[in-house]
């Protein structure tokens, strides 16, 4: 298995450490975080393991705020790999007062199994909270970006300028439960690539929660035989943390 990380994925990788460490090592800053892990596996008559885990930290500092998220997906089935793919992203933006802020994002996809070797991302863009509320909040950004991508059939790079829109939907259902569904659109001339994930967590304790979850990824050009839509769905355990107060 080939691990080997590119220069975008280094880059994109350090960018995010830099702009979190910015932010964590400020005055007064407050941060908050979480790590989820799901595994299944099975021996007797077939073997197989999967395994999907997620770290997030959320830095917030005056306007500004800071979101750095690290996942990945792998499974196994009879010795052969059958999914292996990471993600890094990040995401910083500044209010400006009101609904209105300014963001930032980044993103580094790699996939064994897809078309594309990576594709990495970065955008600018304008967001507006359309409902902020305790019980709900919905939220959407959009603006234009820069993408590169390697095409895995043929080893070329494919750089395209790209239009980004995100929109995240979160409903606190009760003190215990909360349903989030989160859409990204990166579309270029090339290629269009979509992203939606829904998942539902109800807390077992204040550090603990069950989560569950499906993801739907979608690219509009692929390579023959190779399928458009990918679908995971997922069963967590989440443990959230946060430094105590003084710390």
């Amino acid at each position: 298995m080939n691990t080997r990380m590119t220069p975008a994925a280094i880059f994109f990788a350090i960018l995010s450490l830099f702009v979190s460490a910015s932010l964590v090592h400020a005055q007064d800053i407050d941060w908050s975080g979480s790590g989820e892990l799901g595994l299944v596996v099975n021996r007797g008559n077939s073997e197989s393991e999967s395994a999907n885990a997620k770290l997030e930290v959320l830095v917030q500092k005056n306007n500004w705020s800071n979101e750095s998220t690290a996942s990945g997906v792998y499974s196994r089935d009879s010795g052969n790999t059958s999914a292996n793919r990471f993600v890094l992203a990040n995401r910083t933006d500044y209010q400006f007062g009101g609904h209105r802020y300014a963001v930032g994002a980044l993103r580094y996809d790699r996939d064994r199994f897809s078309s594309f070797r990576y594709q990495g991302s970065v955008a600018l863009g304008y967001g507006y909270r359309l409902i902020d509320t305790e019980i709900h909040r919905l939220r959407v950004e959009a603006g234009p970006g820069f993408r590169i991508s390697e095409i895995r059939e043929t080893s070329k790079q494919d750089d395209q300028v790209i239009a980004r829109g995100f929109f995240d939907y979160r409903w606190n259902v009760s003190e215990t439960t909360e349903f989030n569904n989160k859409t990204l659109i990166e579309a270029g001339s090339d290629n269009t690539f979509a992203e939606n994930v829904t998942s539902l967590s109800v807390a077992i304790n204040s550090r603990v929660s069950l989560k569950t979850g499906i993801t739907l990824r979608h690219n509009t050009e692929v390579d023959p035989g190779k399928k458009k839509t990918d679908f995971l769905s997922t069963v967590n355990l989440v443990y959230n943390f946060k430094p105590k107060s003084g710390e």
